[in-house]
């Protein structure tokens, strides 16, 4: 059985989003503990999981919830199956490198419309967490290493990290602030530029639950510290790509640790390992594993 904050953990709904569901659609009917606590067991938190995915495809939250509520046991089991199936193999393997390729050839041709073409079919054949993590990041390493070889010019790559920046940015807006939510910083320390990645790890926290606040490249670590007095920030998450950026994103970690004990401090990126001290937690590389690392740290499962 599982309190709140774990069945939301386990199922991928954040807390008031699966209390409004319950509430309105009747999608579970946790049992309580003597001093009134929320549980939840494996079949709760699989009818959560059902109804989160047929939403993430299009369903409206009361048809998802009702369609849900009608099966059995064994056609609920399969039909997480399936969605778990398709979550993981689409797109991947060769229909991904196929959707890179494009996508780097439009980059080459400064095509923005066959470039948002490739990105609409990446994040319409599955979760944004793995359309980001199997074609769109491993497309902007394919164009960078294009760039570094000649092939493909500065204004080439420019226009293709934009074509990115503004997708993913819509769909961080999208997923919208879970107001009342552990408030969680996400950003680039002073001097680094390379943003995307954290971008999407702020729009997949957004997407879990959490109100992830995007504040960018290049942050000053005064304006770090500022931001979590002014917001009441639970978490930072610091991404760092380059070596250079290592020796500021630590010192940055040290003086947030010192000025807020209690802040959970999170490290992603291709450097992280260097930046990563002890009480710092050094985020998987994978989007959906780096966020429910970082529910975990915040709500304690």
């Amino acid at each position: 059985m599982y309190r709140i904050g774990e069945a939301a953990t386990r199922s991928g709904v954040s807390v008031p989003l699966l209390r409004a569901w319950e509430r309105r659609y009747g999608v579970v009917s946790p049992r309580r503990t003597a001093a009134g606590y929320r549980l939840y067991d494996d079949e709760a938190v699989a009818r959560l999981r059902a109804v989160r995915s047929l939403v993430e495809s299009g369903w409206a939250a009361r048809q998802a919830a009702a369609h849900v509520a009608s099966l059995s046991a064994e056609a609920l089991a399969a039909s997480i199956a399936t969605a778990d199936a398709a979550a993981a193999g689409v797109p991947d393997g060769t229909a991904a490198a196929a959707l890179v390729r494009r996508f780097t050839a439009a980059a080459r041709r400064v095509d923005p419309v066959e470039a948002g073409r490739v990105l609409d079919e990446a994040y319409a054949a599955t979760s944004f967490e793995a359309a980001t993590e199997r074609v769109v990041l491993p497309a902007l390493v394919a164009v960078g290493e294009a760039w570094s070889s000649g092939d493909l010019d500065v204004a080439a790559e420019h226009a293709a990290s934009s074509a990115v920046l503004r997708r993913i940015g819509a769909a961080f807006d999208a997923a919208g602030r879970a107001v009342g939510a552990p408030v969680v910083l996400v950003g680039m320390p002073a001097g680094a530029q390379h943003e995307i990645a954290a971008l999407a790890v702020a729009t997949a926290a957004r997407r879990a639950g959490l109100d992830a606040i995007y504040l960018g490249p290049n942050v000053p670590t005064d304006a770090w510290l500022t931001a979590v007095a002014e917001t009441g920030a639970r978490a930072v998450v610091l991404g760092t790509v380059m070596t250079t950026e290592v020796p500021v994103a630590r010192e940055a970690l040290s003086r947030l640790r010192e000025a807020h004990p209690g802040l959970v401090l999170a490290v992603g990126g291709r450097t992280s390992d260097a930046v990563a001290t002890d009480g710092t937690i050094r985020l998987p590389d994978s989007i959906a594993d780096a966020v429910a690392a970082l529910r975990g740290a915040l709500l304690g499962s």
